[in-house]
């Protein structure tokens, strides 16, 4: 067969997609729609992000990873819900430059992520763009009927806790446009972190039994945390000197002439794709404990109490934060 250098929209679909499909429920992707069966007991949750060419990732980003990352950023939002993953629709808006490889390059993303955390293909749609590129996945999960977690659970007197590491989003971002001056390997970790984010899919369980509200770290630490605390109709005390960083993080930390205003830069940065979480002070021991089961690092970093709005600490007081995370225009 000779090379195939732009690929068409139904060649797309039959060659690199459709073999990604569920085998049941996505009705080989020949249909307008995917049938899924009710699931007795359970609510179907969903969840959609999009990301696009030059704010979510670069250009020269390889496109199995901006696969793979397209569906990690929304795993984490199942995962801080308290949704087992089962599948997504997808679609992908192709710029000039996406012949066959780089679309090759796109589904062995998608393979290898669904191999991973268990998801299938259900449908979706594929068109062209002269802007960036684009892709959008609408992803969805499994909840025991009644029990996915919301962000407007909390209580005054809950603990706020966070999964993993804190920081690295940002910092990941500097790797890959090469503004960290940092040993090699701590930029390649960092680059890594931000390409390929780690949905917390492991501690589903754990949220769905202990946690009163949670959101997934997107948009900055400290903006996701204010939205809980705005559903919740309470405040958030959060201490900033036990904010949890990884090896590569501390590493930069280290070399800042005011960590005050370090932690908070990493505190507001964003792509972290951790969960934030309230939780029970009765719930600390059992949810140490998990975590310390699936080697996750869990931290305590304030408490949910009356009032409104994130008051964030360093040594105690108060400091003032001008831009609390990341929003869109």
């Amino acid at each position: 067969m000779p090379a195939i250098d732009v690929a068409g929209e139904f060649e797309t679909i039959e060659r690199l997609l459709k073999p990604l499909a569920h085998p049941e429920y996505a009705r080989g992707l020949t249909d307008d729609v995917a049938v899924l069966p009710s699931r007795s007991g359970f609510d179907l949750v969903l969840t959609q992000d999009a990301i696009v060419e030059g704010v979510h990732f670069l250009p020269d980003d390889p496109l199995g990873t901006v696969a793979q990352k397209l569906l990690r950023v929304n795993l984490s939002d199942l995962a801080a819900k308290g949704a087992e993953p089962f599948g997504y629709l997808l679609t992908c808006a192709w710029s000039p430059r996406c012949g066959w490889p780089e679309r090759m390059a796109f589904a062995d993303g998608l393979r290898a992520d669904q191999k991973t955390f268990g998801v299938a293909l259900m449908g979706g749609d594929t068109v062209s763009t002269p802007g960036p590129l684009t892709f959008s996945a609408t992803l969805l999960g499994w909840a025991p009927k009644g029990r996915a977690v919301g962000r407007a659970g909390a209580r005054s007197g809950d603990l706020l806790f966070v999964t993993g590491t804190i920081g690295d989003g940002k910092l990941g971002l500097q790797a890959v446009q090469n503004r960290l001056s940092l040993e090699s390997e701590r930029v390649a970790a960092l680059a890594e972190r931000y390409r390929l984010p780690s949905p917390r899919v492991e501690f589903i369980e754990a949220i769905r039994a202990h946690a009163t509200a949670s959101v997934d770290v997107s948009d900055g630490l400290i903006a996701d945390v204010g939205r809980v605390a705005l559903a919740c109709g309470l405040a958030v005390d959060l201490d900033l000197e036990p904010l949890p960083l990884s090896a590569a993080a501390d590493a930069w930390f280290q070399g800042r002439v005011d960590p005050e205003g370090a932690l908070i830069d990493l505190a507001t940065g964003g792509d972290d794709y951790e969960i934030a979480f309230a939780a029970p002070p009765a719930a600390e021991a059992a949810l140490r404990r998990e975590a310390e089961r699936l080697h996750l690092r869990l931290t305590k970093l304030g408490r949910f109490v009356t009032g409104d709005g994130v008051t964030a600490r360093w040594g105690g007081r108060p400091v003032a934060i001008a831009k609390p995370g990341f929003t869109h225009g």
